[in-house]
């Protein structure tokens, strides 16, 4: 147990073990499912099974730790640190991605397209000319047609007035908590995450409109690739933020957290709002622009 002075040391642990075998298997289980191997699939699920046991677990560990009391403040400020840290590390994840966006829109295609000193450029096909979205791929002797481009308006708009609303819900509910408003904490968790769950739909449902209607699929070119891996990446991380907010409320129920030692809800909205903003980048510049 920690005192004012002495800094809580945990005993040793299984599950960074754990975590690193959940994430194995899921990993190998996507590279061999991407590349049409029959077992990839069933990869991914151990995997995934693997890593919500680790959840479960090692979470629950941590939680039975702050109920004891055995954290101090140098504990809570170390908890805030990593949060910090990990947070800036999704940061610079995405920033990737959004930098590896820009590069081919405005350097690789227009370079490839003839712009500079290429003048009239048939680097990647007979007659390529730059354009954003690439509609008209080869595909041997013939060219696929992607009927059109993904739009800012419809379920885009409508998801980013469901996050952006999201966020105001569990600030809200923050305000509850430090006021001591359990009904009002409740009442704004649970819109939290209905709309987290209702943002997920409806990205699943623009994605099988996508595959069926439009013709957008991974092997779409580098805009199909860029436009599943931006949007698939942020919907994953609004997967894990809905799950850590059906946590977080469960654990308000239970009455765990007070308005001066609550930060693992803290972690959690910082997450929720990190993800936000991660969306109205995309947004911008993968719908809008």
């Amino acid at each position: 147990m920690s005192t004012a002075d002495q800094y809580f040391i945990p005993e040793p642990s299984r599950w960074p073990i754990v975590a690193v075998t959940g994430l194995f298997f899921t990993v190998l289980g996507i590279a061999l499912w991407v590349n049409d191997v029959n077992i990839g699939p069933y990869s991914v699920i151990l995997g995934m099974l693997v890593v919500a046991y680790l959840f479960f677990g090692w979470f629950g560990d941590v939680i039975d730790e702050s109920l004891s009391n055995k954290y101090n403040k140098e504990v809570d400020r170390s908890f805030r640190q990593g949060m910090f840290w990990f947070i800036t590390s999704e940061v610079f994840f995405f920033a990737s991605f959004f930098a590896s966006l820009y590069y081919f829109r405005n350097i690789s295609l227009p370079y490839l397209g003839g712009e500079g000193h290429l003048g009239e450029s048939h680097i990647l096909w007979e007659g390529f000319k730059y354009s954003w979205p690439l509609v008209n791929l080869p595909d041997g002797t013939n060219y696929t047609q992607l009927k059109e481009p993904m739009g800012a308006a419809g379920i885009p708009a409508y998801n980013t007035a469901i996050l952006l609303t999201s966020g105001v819900t569990l600030t809200w509910a923050h305000w509850a908590l430090k006021k001591g408003s359990k009904g009002q904490l409740m009442l704004g968790m649970f819109l939290t995450i209905a709309l987290g769950v209702t943002f997920f739909a409806l990205q699943a449902y623009e994605y099988m409109h996508a595959y069926k209607e439009m013709g957008l699929t991974l092997n779409s070119g580098i805009y199909g690739s860029t436009f599943y891996m931006l949007t698939g990446f942020h919907g994953l991380h609004v997967t894990i933020g809905t799950i850590m907010l059906i946590v977080i409320t469960v654990r308000c129920a239970k009455d765990h957290f007070t308005k001066d030692n609550h930060f693992a809800f803290e972690g959690v909205a910082w997450y929720w709002h990190f993800v936000d903003v991660v969306w109205l980048g995309l947004y911008i510049f993968v719908y809008w622009l």
